[in-house]
């Protein structure tokens, strides 16, 4: 018999009737505990509510948007957010994806679809819950803190967002191992990386900064190149790292880490 999970809480932001009348007929049928919210929500007070979930249309939202998924995404680093809206084109899906929704769904939608994708994120999200006991990680300069989903230098955050803190975490239990592109980018978004995505690179370049900046003289991040990256601390006067690759792909893949990636 497997372990019972609790209810599902989740929390909807959306203004559309006949949506959340069919959504909500669905969500009781399952068990779940849910609650509309209204648009102007401010994501201070999602804090109180326990939430596992929140279904989000970016239309029904009195603030900015982007600023909202950004806000929400670094005050509740374990909650899953799930867009749910009409009318988005690529880059502001990409955008929300990146900012820190765990997925995105486009309006016409069926409500079966609606509850599998926020199940599918709200099952990442627990099992990449920290356990009770787990304390936290000492690499080089960095205290990695599972419990507050955030690293620190001498006791002062690096104020990672949810991504980077992910991403972090990802590299740096995998103990010095290369983890590829494809691997990272499944373990942090939680689905199949398309071709020619360059999130991963995108987000290392800024997790590198905040720890360069936080830790100057130390190096964590090492670029496998082709392949992916390996977290291994070195400090001051520590040996260059090997690579992977011969120096003309080095070369390469440096002039094509230079283009920019919104």
């Amino acid at each position: 018999m497997g372990i019972r999970q609790d209810p599902i809480r989740l929390g909807i932001v959306d203004s559309d009737s006949g949506f959340l009348k069919v959504l909500a007929k669905r969500l009781e049928g399952s068990g779940y505990e849910y609650r509309v919210l209204p648009g102007g929500v401010p994501p201070e007070e999602l804090v109180a509510s326990k939430l596992n979930a929140l279904l989000i249309d970016p239309a029904v939202l009195r603030s900015d948007p982007w600023d909202f998924l950004d806000r929400v995404g670094r005050l509740l680093p374990g909650l899953g957010i799930v867009v749910c809206s009409s009318d988005s084109t690529v880059a502001q899906r990409v955008r929300g994806l990146r900012i820190g929704a765990d997925d995105w769904i486009a309006k016409p939608c069926h409500p079966e679809e609606v509850v599998a994708r926020v199940e599918a994120v709200v099952r990442r999200h627990r099992r990449g819950r920290p356990t009770a006991d787990a304390g936290p990680m000492v690499l080089g300069e960095i205290e990695i803190r599972p419990d507050r989903f955030q690293a620190f230098v001498a006791g002062h955050s690096l104020e990672l967002t949810r991504r980077e803190y992910e991403l972090l975490q990802v590299l740096a239990q995998a103990e010095g191992r290369v983890i590829e592109r494809q691997a990272l980018y499944q373990s942090v978004w939680g689905y199949a990386m398309a071709h020619g995505d360059r999130s991963v690179d995108v987000f290392v370049r800024k997790l590198r900064a905040k720890l360069s900046e936080s830790s100057p003289g130390w190096e964590y991040i090492h670029t496998h190149f082709g392949i992916g990256y390996r977290f291994e601390p070195e400090g001051p006067g520590a040996d260059s790292v090997p690579v992977a690759e011969p120096a003309v792909e080095r070369s390469q893949d440096s002039n094509r880490s230079l283009t920019p990636h919104a």
